[in-house]
């Protein structure tokens, strides 16, 4: 009888450990992004051109999130705001100029955290000291969102790279009309992200970045005034109302009350909870088309990681710029053609080929 429990023990042992093999098999072959790629861009971009890439930018990332992990959802929003408007081609970095005022100066990017701004330009110079002028501002941009990700505890994952950087920024209009508010509902997002090929899906993953990250109170306080939106936690906007005793108070507060510098999935824990900051958020739980998305996203955390990357993958690739297209920014807030020390540079350089003949 003993013989035959240890038998029957032995046989459970192995089935369990088998069962978690190919469990684990599993989710190592879920993990890699079926995610079609564009002509021009490929996994393996700078392999030759700049081997020590990825290395770079994560090694400076990890001494910026030690003193402040609260950049990291600053990496994260600019390259939405990158994306969203006009294609990931680096055009937000872009300071204004005689033609106009840039992308930073419209009223959704007055709020894009001007340390970020300077993190990405650090990298470029760390990049093309060890490499060249060979790495886009637009693809440290992207890599420097995904280390964002990874180092306050989401997923990693590889990019595909080869983007350029776009010639101009986009108008104040064009900016506007292509970064959904937060008093959207979800009617909005899903209308305004279908043009831009992404699905409900991808709508709520990609909400998921407000898992960390900082608000101002005037991007949620007609929730809070004159009347109370019924769909907020009473508790939570009594707590809110602290914080924000006016519809003017200029101050700030987390997106995400349970774990506001982790990166994982309570953002829809706290919209099952009726506690999503924004209107965008909320409304998710509230609309019946995304609603059961939030749900497997809230009870299963490496569901919402898998599409998080897929819709990260999908978003890095919009209307980028690949090929003679475009260029490589030496300074990623302004042109070559107005950035008076490259062009000095690039002057000396035609004189000293033109020297050895």
């Amino acid at each position: 009888m003993a013989a035959s429990s240890s038998a029957s023990l032995t046989s459970l042992s192995l089935l369990l450990v088998s069962s978690l093999f190919a469990s684990s098999l599993f989710c190592v072959s879920e993990a890699q992004p079926s995610v079609p790629v564009v002509k021009g861009l490929s996994w393996s971009f700078y392999e030759s051109s700049c081997p020590k890439l990825n290395s770079i930018i994560r090694k400076h990332l990890k001494k910026v999130f030690k003193e402040d992990i609260g950049q990291a959802a600053g990496l994260l929003r600019l390259h939405f705001h990158d994306c969203f408007v006009q294609g990931c081609d680096g055009s937000v970095l872009l300071e204004g100029s005689a033609s106009g005022p840039s992308e930073q100066e419209a009223p959704p990017n007055l709020t894009l955290r001007a340390k970020a701004f300077q993190i990405i330009n650090d990298l470029r110079e760390l990049i093309h000291n060890k490499c060249g002028r060979v790495v886009s501002c637009a693809d440290i941009t992207a890599l420097a969102a995904r280390d964002a990700v990874h180092l306050s505890g989401g997923p990693d994952y590889d990019v595909p790279l080869g983007r350029k950087d776009g010639l101009n920024f986009a108008t104040q209009n064009a900016t506007l009309a292509n970064l959904p508010p937060p008093t959207s509902n979800t009617s909005k997002l899903l209308t305004d992200l279908a043009k831009k090929n992404l699905d409900a899906t991808d709508v709520v993953a990609l909400s998921g970045g407000h898992t960390i990250g900082l608000s101002h109170c005037s991007s949620f306080d007609e929730r809070l005034y004159p009347t109370q939106d019924p769909t907020m936690d009473k508790t939570f906007a009594n707590d809110l109302k602290q914080i924000c005793p006016t519809n003017t108070t200029n101050a700030t507060t987390v997106l995400d009350i349970r774990s506001p510098v982790t990166f994982d999935n309570k953002y829809y824990v706290n919209l099952m909870n009726r506690q999503g900051l924004f209107t965008s958020d909320q409304d998710l739980y509230t609309d019946e088309r995304t609603k059961d998305i939030v749900k497997s996203f809230a009870v299963d955390q490496t569901l919402f990681f898998e599409e998080f990357v897929k819709s990260m993958i999908k978003m890095g690739q919009l209307s980028v710029l690949t090929g003679s297209k475009g260029e490589i920014r030496a300074d990623c807030s302004v042109r070559n053609s107005d950035n008076k020390s490259y062009l000095a540079s690039v002057v000396e350089e035609d004189e000293e080929s033109l020297s050895e003949f």
